[in-house]
């Protein structure tokens, strides 16, 4: 077989193994994403029959949105209409439910076993005290040296192994077909998904250039393996398909409940636009104005925060437009802080500010220590001979410091928060050429900084500016928790959004990009306006500010938000905890507690993606469902913005939205099962229990309420847009990749367009665009919005 045709082979047979993401950057991606060509009936039909995997919500789950009027009956009976189904829905419901899952033993459980033990050998990250052997030639090289010494496997010599994966697969394959052989890749590419999907992830990776991994050495190996245990390498059971008729019942019904949400959704809208327009408010500059992430979490703050004061927020992505890599100053690390689907064009350290060096060097010389500290002690643990005395002599501090984590969390919380912005109190970030290392090719042109920050109030449809603009990015805060980075910020890779944060409200302050914004974009920002970095903590609602080089002409103004910002805490808490006294220290408990499942929702019940002006959404409280980007198509003429917001956000939204849809509908293939039996291998995943196959998407915990009732409702992506119907169908005829997400079905395209009075249009595939029918909609159960509170006269 020729070595190019093979390469082929294995990439299109690992199209349907999405990317397993590390714990340290758990990116929330669409776990089918290989497969968006594709309409997304076809796909799911696809993972069912490879994988045994569900693909659409459980019949009780469909009950309970039936029950409840989440799936509105005219919209249901109309779906099954016009799809042959004329019998009651209750019927049709009582047939979905008599489905059995085909339940298929693994008849290579054997062989997977050995290929965990392997992979984890090889690609473990420094949880191992030894190394194992010959890593850097590469897996199947140091597999080859190896294999004559595993039992398991049978007696073998190596020079009987074939010297690369190439001529193994040729041997092995050379009787097969081209398409048997896309079959074999195929079935055992799916046989450990996490697995092999970690391997794709690592393919982009810097540990790839150490310690080599590809798919098609894992194959050569797993082949091989096979051979040895006389292992049938062809799959014996490839169809899956269960009942055709039950599959197009849990789609339509699946269409019933989006298409129900849309229409509370549109209805709530199109309320709004009206007394929006009816009641304008006068044009005044806000005492303050607030950039928050786009993320579901924000909806909720955002409100608090317009509540409180005479205050304007927006929506933006959160890695605020800077595509760049952080180097953190506590343990060295470049981390991604921007979305995995944009390169890094820029890296960003931590330098001094003026007149404190002698401060950093206090703070690097503590960091030092305690990475001195957590060394030894982990040395201490694991070597043989300091083992037992260590563990005894030092078991009665551990029980005390278990002691207090357990019964005194928030304390210990609070404690340990005092210094945890002392870093950024003394160092400020400084923006450099991705993999520029010399403090040469620190001067970025100042019109290049200033483009960045021209594009992040471009893409808001900023007009005004306030004495005071905080970029608010957001992570984070939970103890014993191996996928806190997926409750991190999306957008910024997985990473706080408060470094990107910080460097966009440097930049902005920066007196030459000003002038250039000034004289070359026309774009004048007020001498009085200053620029603050700020991060939402997401688990207790704080909002920290990093406000160390504030002048003094705005420290009175930033106290007064200060004392604000501790009463939108207090309000934020009560409401997303359902609790009325003492909410504050019940979400620092959460944050603390080294037991606690479940710190916070994260993303959970996101439904639709609104990219409008505030003004659209400012009275509404979404319950957390919506993602908000802020759009004005009144500055964006020629659509520009928008096809960015389109092209970036949007898809990422939609990665996010199809990640806790996998996850919620089959939580033990596409998600990451309990945490109550999880165990962190090689320090980049989790197995369940004591071995298979790497979890890939979100835990139990983070989805579901109680067994068989999930928090999160498993709905695809809505994306409202407020712009002309005419400029949207301009951008989708000039970006095939947008347009087949909508006509897959992967998102839903609805326009209100405003040269229409407001009108909106679905789009669907066969009908194109079509305007929403007068039928009116149930009211959609959400919890009241929250007054404004707009003083007489708005201080400067």
């Amino acid at each position: 077989m020729k070595l190019i045709n093979l390469k082929n082979q294995i990439e299109e047979a690992s199209k349907l193994i999405g990317n397993t993401w590390p714990l340290y950057s758990f990116v929330t991606s669409n776990p089918l994403s290989g497969y968006e060509q594709l309409p997304f009936s076809e796909a799911v039909s696809q993972a069912k029959q490879i994988l045994n995997a569900r693909v659409y919500p459980d019949a009780s789950i469909y009950r309970k949105a039936w029950e409840s009027e989440e799936i509105e009956k005219v919209e249901l009976v109309n779906i099954l209409k016009e799809n042959g189904f004329e019998a009651t829905p209750e019927s049709y419901l009582k047939q979905m439910e008599s489905e059995r899952p085909i339940q298929i033993l693994n008849q290579n459980h054997d062989l997977d076993r050995i290929m965990v033990k392997w992979l984890s050998a090889f690609m473990d990250e420094g949880l191992a005290e030894w190394e194992m052997p010959h890593k850097k030639s590469g897996f199947y090289k140091a597999w080859r040296q190896l294999a004559p010494y595993d039992a398991e496997i049978g007696k073998i010599q190596r020079k009987d192994i074939p010297k690369t994966s190439d001529e193994a697969l040729s041997e092995i394959l050379s009787g097969y077909s081209e398409q048997e052989v896309l079959t074999i890749f195929t079935h055992q590419l799916a046989a450990l998904p996490g697995w092999t999907g970690y391997i794709k992830h690592r393919s982009t990776q810097a540990w790839q250039e150490a310690y080599p991994i590809e798919l098609k050495d894992y194959l050569a190996v797993r082949l091989l393996t096979a051979k040895q245990l006389k292992k049938e390498i062809f799959p014996l059971v490839i169809e899956n398909k269960g009942d055709s008729e039950i599959m197009k019942l849990q789609y339509l019904w699946l269409m019933a409940w989006e298409q129900s949400w849309q229409k509370r959704l549109m209805s709530h809208l199109e309320k709004e636009s009206i007394s929006t327009q009816k009641n304008q408010l006068y044009n005044h500059t806000p005492y303050a104005q607030f950039a928050f992430c786009i993320d579901t979490r924000s909806e909720l703050i955002r409100r608090h925060v317009e509540s409180t004061g005479d205050y304007e927020t927006f929506g933006y992505a959160g890695f605020f437009g800077i595509p760049m890599d952080y180097e953190s100053s506590k343990d060295g690390i470049s981390h991604k802080s921007c979305p995995p689907i944009v390169d890094s064009c820029y890296s960003v350290t931590e330098l001094a500010q003026n007149n404190k060096s002698d401060e950093k060097k206090v703070q690097d010389r503590k960091n030092e220590v305690r990475k001195f500290w957590n060394y030894f002690l982990k040395r201490m643990k694991n070597m043989l001979p300091s083992t037992f005395g260590f563990v005894e002599g030092s078991g009665f501090f551990y029980g005390m410091q278990l002691l207090i984590r357990t019964i005194a969390p928030a304390p210990l919380y609070r404690f340990s928060q005092r210094n945890n912005s002392r870093y950024e109190s003394v160092c400020e970030p400084q923006l450099h050429q991705s993999n520029w290392g010399n403090e040469q090719n620190l001067n970025i042109p100042a019109e290049e900084k200033a483009t960045i920050v021209k594009s992040a109030f471009e893409l808001m449809g900023w007009k005004q500016f306030a004495p005071l603009i905080l970029f608010v990015g957001h992570g984070s805060h939970s103890a014993n928790n191996p996928f806190g980075s997926s409750l991190d910020c999306g957008a910024c890779a997985a990473s706080p959004g408060r470094h990107n944060a910080r460097m966009l409200a440097k930049l902005a302050n920066d007196s030459e990009v000003r002038h250039i914004l000034k004289e070359k974009f026309q774009m004048e920002i007020p001498e009085t306006t200053f620029f603050l970095g700020a991060e939402h903590n997401t688990t207790t609602d704080e909002i920290v500010l990093f406000d160390s080089s504030l002048p003094e002409s705005h420290q009175k103004q930033v106290e007064a938000l200060k004392k604000n910002l501790q009463k939108v805490q207090e309000t934020a808490t009560q409401e997303r905890l359902g609790a009325t006294r003492n909410s504050i220290s019940h979400a620092q408990t959460n944050a603390s507690n080294w037991g606690e499942t479940r710190p916070e929702w994260g993303l959970a019940k996101n439904a639709s993606f609104i990219i409008a002006p505030r003004k659209a959404t400012q009275n509404l409280a979404l319950d957390g469902r919506s993602f908000l980007h802020s759009y004005d198509w009144k500055t964006d003429k020629e659509g520009h913005v928008l096809e960015t917001i389109m092209q970036g956000p949007m898809v990422v939204t939609q990665w996010i939205n199809n990640h806790y849809y996998f996850s919620t509908v089959d939580n033990d293939k596409f998600g990451g099962g309990t945490k109550v039996t999880h165990n962190i291998t090689g320090k980049f995943g989790v197995v369940q229990g004591n071995g298979g196959d790497l979890k890939t998407g979100l835990p139990w915990e983070s989805l579901y309420t109680f067994k068989d009732e999930p928090y999160h409702p498993p709905l695809r992506l809505s994306v409202v847009i407020q712009a002309p119907l005419n400029q949207v169908k301009s951008i989708l005829a000039k970006n095939d990749n947008l347009k087949a997400l909508a006509d897959n079905e992967w998102i839903y395209l609805i326009v209100m367009d405003p040269l229409e009075g407001e009108t909106f249009h679905r789009y669907q595939k066969s009908k194109g665009w079509v305007p929403n029918s007068d039928e009116k909609a149930a009211p959609m159960k959400m919890k009241p919005t929250l007054r404004k509170n707009i003083p007489e006269e708005v201080p400067v």
